[in-house]
């Protein structure tokens, strides 16, 4: 006569506990948690969560049209122009903060493509083997074999300067080693005990993969990802620098660093500073909250720091 009320109560538990409000608590809950045992990786989170809004936030953050040039030739830092001016006259606080969307987007973009497509090459390579795992794999080792900074040269000389051709130039580099690390957590993986008694209880492999295989791997591939925006935002920066980025005059924090500006970091040191510190903060930011994720989802290393 007890077990109804008590399973009534408890069915009444479960739905206060999947709400909205309830959720969003244990959100909170597990933030701050989150902040008190990686300090540093809250750091990182803050930075790049910082980053993402003042570029989407960027057209209404400028004080300035970034693209238009004045008479106000290498103005020092003053109330007017609070990051001084270039060369060209252009105000460089209004730059680097339009310069932040496209970074930022290159950057985003980059990742989340190279991320699923060298997830995709892995999770094959190390589940089917035989000549899928060998044709992917000495495929991902010729890409390897060039430096990812001369590989991401040669693309964009053959495909030409522009937003799209960077963004897919930086992808391209990373896939290879994505797949790599994936391929690997996929053939420690699908040896385990539980995929053993899937296999037995007749699932196929399409069920294996997407709820067995790939919820294990998710970690590894949210770890690499987070780790791998810092390198995709300092690759753009340098693409831009060598002059086969982004092309000007659209801003980005590399492309503040080419150019005949060079010719004036001695005299007028903020050209450099500004656009340097920024891709220090951005990267800084990528790398603690990498680094902090990698602690906290991968079992291996729970509890190690």
């Amino acid at each position: 006569m007890t077990s109804l009320p008590t399973s009534a109560g408890a069915l009444d538990r479960r739905r206060e506990t999947s709400t909205p409000l309830a959720r969003l608590g244990r959100m909170r809950r597990a933030l701050i948690l989150f902040a008190r045992r990686k300090p540093l990786g809250a750091i990182g989170a803050v930075i790049t969560f910082a980053f993402a809004i003042i570029a989407l936030a960027a057209p209404l953050l400028t004080t300035h049209d970034p693209l238009s040039t004045s008479a106000d030739f290498l103005q020092s830092p003053s109330t007017r122009h609070w990051f001084g001016t270039d060369n060209l006259g252009r105000d460089i606080y209004s730059r680097i903060i339009a310069g932040s969307r496209v970074s930022i987007r290159v950057g985003l973009t980059a990742v989340i493509a190279s991320t699923i497509v060298g997830s995709a090459l892995g999770i094959f390579a190390g589940y089917w083997r035989g000549w899928i795992d060998t044709g992917i794999m000495r495929t991902m080792d010729i890409m390897m074999a060039f430096p990812s900074l001369i590989l991401a040269l040669a693309i964009m000389a053959m495909l030409g300067p522009s937003i799209t051709n960077v963004t897919a130039a930086i992808a391209i580099t990373q896939v290879p080693a994505v797949s790599r690390v994936v391929r690997s957590q996929v053939l420690s993986v699908k040896e385990l005990q539980f995929i053993e008694a899937a296999r037995a209880l007749g699932a196929r492999d399409n069920r294996i993969l997407w709820k067995y295989i790939l919820p294990n791997v998710a970690p590894t591939i949210i770890i690499y990802g987070s780790t791998n925006l810092g390198y995709a935002i300092l690759t753009e920066g340098t693409l831009s620098f060598l002059g086969v980025g982004v092309p000007p005059p659209n801003p980005s924090w590399g492309e503040a660093l080419s150019g005949q500006a060079r010719l004036f970091f001695t005299t007028a040191p903020w050209l450099a500073f500004f656009p340097i510190g920024a891709l220090t903060l951005a990267i800084l930011g990528a790398v603690l909250l990498g680094d902090a994720l990698r602690d906290v989802l991968d079992p291996r290393l729970r509890g190690s720091r």
